[in-house]
């Protein structure tokens, strides 16, 4: 994750090629993970923003994610 300017102020964006300029921020990619850093303000603290930046690209990236992976359960073979 990166800090960028977005329309509304700083907004955290995602760089899984890690090849964006600027600080850093690592982050599991799982909507758990997401919502604690959320709450937690997290991103403010790692990216070292002086007002909470939206997450708004993060999330919708996250929730990608989990949406292109299949269950546990599904690759399980039954026995």
């Amino acid at each position: 994750m990166v800090l960028e300017a977005g329309e509304r102020g700083p907004a955290v964006v995602p760089d899984p090629g890690r090849r964006r300029p600027g600080r850093g921020a690592w982050l599991h990619p799982s909507v758990s993970c997401l919502d604690l850093a959320v709450r937690r303000r997290a991103f403010g603290r790692a990216l070292r923003s002086a007002v909470a930046p939206d997450t708004a690209d993060v999330v919708r990236w996250v929730e990608g994610l989990e949406r292109e992976e299949p269950s546990d359960e599904a690759n399980r073979k039954r026995v």
